[in-house]
Parts: structure tokens; sequence; C-alpha cells
């Protein structure tokens, strides 16, 4: 480690230092997201499929579960092992990493904006464990979270080996987030831009992470599709089938009334789920248990729900991640019909309500595709029975729905435009996805999944001092100190018995002391001359010469106010001396600290005012 931080030494913050480390962090996310993968697919083939008959439907684009051969489905058992999957998860999550319960991305967000970019180092193998049993026993909830908590982990715990700074931890933290993304969806450039998005609810940026997180994502994502059967390798999650259009500018008004309805159960997704996390924190029981409460109640919502319509399999898509009934959705959603996909909509909220909220490990972006998809689906249905001649292909609105919803409710439009189009590998929806994203994300301004979101860079914990710098740093001392205003100076051979009757006469605290060429030589502030107000005898002896101090600390026009604000903080200073730059020693004036802060404020003002009328 000693060698790699040398190395990194030579680069300083240029980008070979930042292709160098997200490189590393690259191949840690990469080795972690397989790892991830292949636990969480051994989990369900001799947990849930061994014991309960039953293994959820798989995406087109990934490796289906190998079933026992005498498997017969069994319900109440599924309930047992989701029940004994949360029991266990929430026993290793509370015995040795508390903070990787739930999704996981709102706990990373947490640690950039609050907590210097930190992270334990036992929480990328806590939250692997932990995330694979909960999705491997049928939790309702999504891949996204967890791998961002483990990427983001990773991250942080080389950025604490190699000694960087604050700024250097979050930057790799939020690398491995959007690594780790970017590898498990087969998406680098999405998993890049979310690691830069979803820590904001506004519409900004972390455009420090963008460069790294991408190098990161790249090279996990390689790391990961090797991994994979040849067949999947480089098929996008839904398969490579998906290929829709706008058939016409008409399309666009269902298109915008399809934003409303995942808007609304948008709102009630954000609401239930933070209602369930709020019922299941103030349950007087031990922690530890909550996750298997959680998850024998989503199980059972699961397993009414099948015997409620007949036993159809398709309802248990509530259950795991649930891309295989989304697949259906994408495809051939005619089979599903309307009442399945609006029941499948409301239940799988339901259930990850309970999964996550009750302190399972999972994420929210899985499930939120899987109501946004199978909602637009219902949608797309319904207007082609009523215009059949505009809305030929409902299964496009599935594809819309999907990123729409989590636009909304994550806050992140840019992000999820991009994954979904690389999970579908469909492109040719760009313009009603772009619609239903931004109306989504305008009409969800109000509620968000992710709590510790802040709305701007400013808002942030971790950007307040930049933003400051980045003010005073806009400002110079030539516009904010005023050369007009007199300054006393002082001789250098002027006696201490006119210097004490000029500070009775003047209100000036600072006084410089001038050479006969007027150029300063020195300074000396009303304090000094009090140490020698009891001592008279010395009046007439000591001259401004004894008095003053020739250290100077002063500053130039040219230079900015972030500049003069630390060399007043350095001694303690009220009052700055400014040199003239092109003549040494030629006083122009003197700068005072309530100027520069006035200035700051001013300029905040101006900020807010701006910001405002934009």
């Amino acid at each position: 480690m000693k060698k790699i931080r040398e190395f990194l030494e030579v680069f300083g913050q240029s980008s070979g230092k930042w292709i160098v480390l997200a490189s590393m962090v690259g191949v840690l996310v990469g080795i972690g997201a397989i790892v991830f993968d292949r636990l969480g697919r051994v989990v369900v083939r001799f947990a849930m499929a061994q014991f309960t008959g039953y293994a959820p439907m798989e995406a087109a684009g990934e490796e289906a579960v190998m079933m026992p051969a005498d498997a017969v489905f069994s319900p109440w058992m599924l309930v047992l092992v989701m029940t004994l999957g949360g029991l266990v998860s929430g026993t290793i999550v509370y015995w040795f990493a508390p903070e990787a319960e739930g999704s996981g991305a709102d706990a990373v967000i947490d640690a950039f904006h609050n907590r210097r970019g930190k992270m334990r180092a036992r929480i990328p193998l806590v939250k692997t464990i932990a995330s694979a049993i909960t999705l491997g026993t049928g939790g309702s909830g999504g891949r996204e979270g967890p791998i961002s908590q483990i990427g983001a982990g990773l991250g942080s715990v080389l950025a604490d080996r190699l000694k960087l700074s604050p700024r250097d931890r979050r930057i790799l933290m939020a690398a491995g987030m959007g690594a780790g993304v970017g590898a498990i969806f087969r998406a680098p450039l999405a998993g890049a831009v979310f690691a830069a998005e979803i820590l904001y609810s506004d519409s900004d940026m972390e455009a420090d992470v963008i460069v790294p997180s991408a190098t990161a994502s790249i090279v996990a994502y390689s790391l990961f599709t090797q991994a994979l059967p040849i067949e999947f390798r480089y098929m996008p999650l839904f398969g490579d089938d998906l290929h829709h259009t706008l058939t016409s500018p008409l399309e666009l008004l269902p298109y915008a009334f399809l934003a409303i309805a995942v808007t609304i159960v948008g709102v009630i997704y954000v609401k239930l789920f933070s209602g369930t996390r709020r019922r299941f924190l103030e349950l007087p029981l031990w922690p530890h248990i909550k996750p298997a409460i959680g998850a024998v109640m989503a199980g059972l919502v699961g397993i009414g729900l099948f015997r409620m319509v007949g036993n159809n399999m398709h309802a248990l898509g509530v259950l795991g991640t649930g891309y295989g009934t989304l697949q259906l959705a994408l495809t051939n959603a005619a089979e599903l019909g309307i009442p399945m996909l609006l029941i499948i909509v409301f239940a799988k909220i339901v259930t990850t309500a309970l999964t996550i909220g009750s302190g399972g490990s999972g994420g929210v972006f899985g499930p939120s595709m899987v109501i946004g998809g199978c909602l637009g689906a219902a949608i797309g249905l319904g207007f082609q029975a009523m215009f059949p001649s505009v809305v030929t292909q409902p299964e496009a609105y599935a594809v819309v729905g999907t990123a729409g919803f989590f636009a909304g409710v994550a806050r992140a439009p840019i992000s999820t435009i991009i994954m979904v189009r690389a999970l579908t590998g469909d492109f040719g929806l760009l313009v009603p996805t772009m619609l239903v994203t931004t109306l989504s994300f305008v009409m969800c301004s109000r509620w968000r999944l992710y709590h510790w979101q802040v709305p701007t860079r400013m808002d942030s914990k971790a950007h307040r001092g930049d933003f400051i710098v980045d003010v005073l740093e806009g400002l110079k001392v030539g516009d904010v100190f005023d050369p007009d205003r007199k300054v006393l100076l002082i001789p250098e051979a002027t006696t201490l018995d006119e210097i004490v009757h000029c500070l009775a006469d003047n209100q000036q605290h600072y006084f410089p002391v001038v050479d006969k060429q007027k150029r300063i030589v020195g300074i000396f502030s009303d304090d000094d001359v009090r140490t020698y107000l009891y001592n008279d005898s010395i009046w007439r002896l000591a001259v401004a010469n004894d008095v003053m101090t020739t250290d100077l600390v002063s500053v130039t026009p040219e230079d900015d106010l972030n500049t003069a604000l630390k060399r007043f903080t350095s001694l303690n200073l009220e009052e700055l001396p400014v040199i003239d730059i092109d003549e040494p020693g030629k006083l122009l004036g003197m700068l005072r600290r309530k100027e520069t802060i006035a200035a700051y404020n001013r300029r905040l003002v101006e900020h807010k005012q701006t910001a405002e009328d934009a």
C-alpha cells in the first residue's frame, strides 16, 4: 500500500490518479458482484427450490435456476423458508453491521453527505450474505441497493487503506456504488450516471464522480460478464427482442396519462414504504427478528394472492425480484391481463414495504421496475382497447412505465432513462420515455424513496465548505476594499508619546508604519500600544519602530477573498494592508474582515436570487 500511495502522489489530482484508483475499485467490485450474484443463486437453488418446489421466473437475460427433479410446489413451505431467511438475514445484520439493513443505497447516500465517506470494512461482506439470503429465500427486493452498498463499502475501504483524504474517499465510494450497479445490471454507463445523480433530489449531479465511476463501471462490468454463461454474457437483462417505436405524436397523450398514473402510484409506494419502516422501528422487539416478521407477512400476502387468483403462478411475482413477471409484461402483457397486472402493482408495493421496511436486506429499484412496468402494461392494454389505431404496442408502455416510476420516486431521471434502455435493449422509445420521466420527476418533487438525499450540492455537508470557497474565490480584494477611505500612516520615527495622543483622537485600530519613501515597513494595533500605557517613562524614548511588527501579513488587489480570509484567520486579524502588486511596499488601503464577510453574504444572496429566478 505504501508503494501505491507513493505512486499516486506523483499524479496529484490529475486524471491519471483517478484512472488508477477507479480501476482498482472496479476490480474489487467486479469480484464482489460475481460473489453476490452466485451466492444468491445458490440460496435460491438449495433453500427455495429444494424445499418449496418453486423458483422465481428469471428475466430473459438471466440463467434459470435448476429445479430438483421431484419438485412439488408447497405454498406454506415457501412462507416458512421466507421466515427463516428473514430471521437469519436479520440476525447476521444486527449482530455484525446494523447499518447494512434495508435498501443499502440510502446508507451510501448518508455516508457520502454526513460521514465523510467512511464505511466499516465488514459491511461489504455482511451485505453480500444478508442480501443473498433475503432475496434468495423470496424476499421482495432488488439487487441495486445491496450491490450499491457492497461497491461503496469496497471503495471506502480501499480509500482508507491508501490513507486518502475525505474528498477522495467520497469519490471512490461513489465510484464503487456506480461500478456495482453497472456490473450487476450490465449497464456501465447507467451505473456511472446513477452514482452521480442519486445523491441529490433536485436537478443536480456530483460531477467529480462521473469519470472515476465510469472507469470503475467498465472494469467491474468486464469482469462480471466473463463469469456469465456465454449466451447471456452481452445480452440485455430483459433480452434483445424488445423493439418498439412511437407510432404517432397522438400517442404522447396516453403517455402523459401514464406519467400521472406512475406519480400517483409512486406517492403511494413512498408513503407505504416510509410508514411501514416507521412502524417496524417502533415495534418493542429485538431488531434481529423484525425482518422475519416482515418476511412472514410478505409471504402470506403472496400466497393469499396466489390462492385468490386460482393458483396462478404469475401472482408469485410479488415475491423475490419479480423480474420474470416484468419480463412477461414487457413481451406479452395480454397473457397477464389488466386485473392481474394491477393486482401485482399494489401487492408488490405491500410485499416490498414489508420486506425492506422491516429491516430486510434488499434494494428498492428492482421492485420499482416491476411496479412501474406492470402499471405501464395495464395502461397500455387499456388504451389499446379504447384506441386500437393509436396504441398498437401496449408493451411499450411497460418499458416507459419502468423508467418513469423509478425516475420520480428516486429523483434520478437521467440515469433511469439510460438504465432502462440498457436493461431492455429498446432504443425506439426515447421521446415518450423522456416525457414520462420528466413529468413524473417534476410531479414527485415532494416525495422520494431515499431519505438521505439532499436537494443540491449547496445543501450537502460534503460541499458546504466547497461552496464557501467557490464564492470567496470569485471575489477579488480589489472589488471589496475602499481605496478612498482615509488611513492614518505612522512614520517609523514617531515617538510613543505622539502615538498615544493619535490613538486618543482616532478610531482606527491598525496603524501602518511607513519609511521616508512612504513605503510600509511594519504595522501595529491599538492593543500593541496599550501594553505601554502604564510605563510613561519610555513614552519619549520608544518610537513606532519599537512597537510595530515587521512580520507583515498583507494582500494585493488581485488576491481572492478566500486567500484574504485565510490570512485573517492565521493570526486572528481584523484588518490587512493592501499592497500594490507592481510596487511592493506601496500601501493602497486596508481591507477589513467585516468587509470580506459582507461581500460573501451579498454574493450568497445573489446566488439564491438567481436560483429562485431560474
